[in-house]
C-alpha cells in the first residue's frame, strides 16, 4: 500500500514538473523551473512583460535580451510557451528582403 502511494506521488510530481509554463502567465518561480531560465532571465522576462503581454515568439525574442532562435528552441523544448504555443508552432518570420511568390 505504501509503495502505491509513493509511486502515485512520484508520478504526480513528474507530471507537474513537465507541465508547460506560459511566459505571459508564469510566476518567477515557474520560469526559474524551466531548464535554461535562471534568476536573471526570469527577471528580464518579467520586466519585459510589464510593458505588455508577449504576442508571439518573435515578439518574445525581440524584447528579452539573450533569447534568439536557438535559445528559444531550447526553452520551448523544456516547456516554455508563448500564448500556449511552442516555438515550433510559431509561424516562421519572413526573411528581410524576401519577395513573396506570385
Amino acid at each position: 500500500m505504501f509503495k502505491k502511494i509513493l509511486a502515485t506521488t512520484a508520478m504526480l510530481f513528474a507530471i507537474a514538473a513537465s507541465a508547460a509554463v506560459d511566459v505571459n502567465k508564469g510566476t518567477e518561480a515557474d520560469l526559474d523551473g524551466i531548464k535554461g531560465v535562471g534568476p536573471s532571465m526570469s527577471k528580464r522576462i518579467l520586466d519585459a512583460r510589464k510593458q505588455g503581454e508577449f504576442k508571439d515568439w518573435p515578439d518574445f525574442m525581440q524584447r528579452v535580451k539573450g533569447v534568439k532562435e536557438k535559445k528559444a528552441a531550447k526553452l520551448s523544448a523544456e516547456g516554455l510557451t508563448v500564448n500556449g504555443k511552442s516555438f515550433g508552432d510559431a509561424a516562421p518570420a519572413a526573411s528581410k528582403g524576401a519577395k513573396a511568390k506570385p
